[in-house]
């Protein structure tokens, strides 16, 4: 039985068909809806940690529910409810297991591309540009600084994989992936809701420097799929902490992510084992950005 907050690495529901096991969650089918079930297993330079970070499956799900719900009017999304109760019955059956953690959706036929919205120049869009001045292959002027705000959000994207390493992608090639009328969607919906989000976060003093967000086809309809502006999915900054030129310490998994790139790991698998003050620290920071964006007490 899983207790408040007791972590979880993976999930096993009997009578209920597993779906997937991606990196971080589990799915499942249940009487024609999906389950996603968010396991307390984290993901760095995409591949799966084999210590779990406690308390990371119910921030990224009530994360994701927050902004399924503030974002409604902007884009459709796949979410039905968060509320065990209101499950199927051969869900409720594991309440114990599910509660907290799991969303359940409509089923998506998944557009497999990985949308990035960027407000800031850093992360792999700041490698890229000094490597090459380009970002997402696309050129842009010189003289740019680290950590710079853009005069408007930049729209990036990738393959999604569901294990190893996403791949980079041009427009272009999203465009012969997907189709121009799509790509052009994608696109434009992507940006929509991180200027909405971004403007909800500056109101509590968080920026959102870039996130990731997925999309899929539901009875015709592009929908916002997966997870919603997450510490897994976003990298936050606190207002206070921003400037250029300089590392800003990111509100989500960012002590993991420093730990191992201090340890020399080549960032294939198998990972080095983490201390547990770094998995204690990355819970703190999962559990401060859940305060601190939707104004309630992390730790109830």
């Amino acid at each position: 039985m899983a207790e408040h907050g007791a972590p979880i690495l993976r999930t096993n529901l009997p009578g209920l068909p597993l779906v997937a096991r991606g990196k971080v969650r589990d799915v499942y089918r249940c009487d024609g809806f999906l389950l996603l079930v968010a396991t307390d297993r984290v993901s760095a330079f995409d591949v799966v940690q084999e210590a779990p970070i406690p308390e990371k499956g119910r921030v990224l799900t009530e994360l994701s529910a927050f902004w399924f719900d503030a974002l409604r009017s902007l884009a459709p999304n796949h979410l039905v409810t968060t509320e065990v109760d209101a499950f199927p019955a051969t869900a409720r059956a594991y309440a114990d297991v599910l509660r907290g953690r799991t969303m359940l959706c409509r089923p998506a036929e998944r557009v497999a591309v990985e949308c990035v919205a960027r407000g800031y120049l850093t992360g792999s869009a700041w490698e890229e540009y000094s490597a090459h001045g380009t970002i997402g292959g696309a050129a842009f002027p010189p003289g740019l600084r680290a950590n710079a705000k853009f005069a408007e959000p930049i729209f990036t994207q990738s393959t999604k994989e569901d294990t190893g390493h996403d791949r980079k992608l041009t427009y272009p090639e999203m465009v012969e992936l997907v189709g121009s009328e799509t790509a052009a969607a994608l696109r434009e919906t992507t940006l929509r809701l991180y200027t909405a989000a971004s403007a909800i976060a500056a109101e509590r003093g968080i920026l959102i420097a870039d996130t990731k967000l997925e999309f899929g086809w539901i009875d015709g309809r592009l929908t916002w799929i997966d997870e919603a502006f997450t510490p897994d999915s976003s990298r936050f900054w606190a207002r206070e902490d921003y400037a250029l030129d300089v590392a800003i310490p990111s509100l989500d998994k960012q002590p993991l992510r420093d730990y191992l790139s201090g340890t020399g790991w080549n960032r294939e698998p198998p990972p080095p084992k983490l201390p547990p003050e770094v998995v204690e620290r990355t819970s703190r920071r999962y559990l401060e950005i859940l305060a601190r964006l939707t104004g309630t007490d992390a730790t109830s």
